[in-house]
């Protein structure tokens, strides 16, 4: 499993929309597309939102990337990510 980042920006319409309830669906939506997430953290800035999450592959993350904005009109961005343990081995 690779990890992604996925940082969302809220458009006026999905502020409407923010609860609990659409949270647990979120989190719901990147399971069935394969993916398990490790933490989501609310922002203040260029991004309303982090989702920390894990997925076999490119592929399931764009899967849930667009789930995720189909059900909460929220737009991310995903990037791939590693621990900077694992960067130091590439870069070094």
């Amino acid at each position: 499993m690779a990890k992604f980042l996925m940082l969302g920006k809220y458009s006026i319409e999905a502020t409407k929309g923010i609860s609990s309830d659409r949270t647990e669906k979120g989190v719901e939506v990147i399971e069935k597309s394969g993916g398990k997430v490790d933490s989501i953290y609310a922002l203040m800035g260029r991004y309303d939102l982090a989702i920390m999450a894990d997925f076999q592959d490119v592929a399931k993350a764009m899967k849930a990337s667009v789930a995720l904005a189909k059900l909460t009109g929220i737009g991310f961005t995903t990037l791939p990510a590693i621990s900077v343990e694992e960067f130091d081995k590439i870069a070094g």
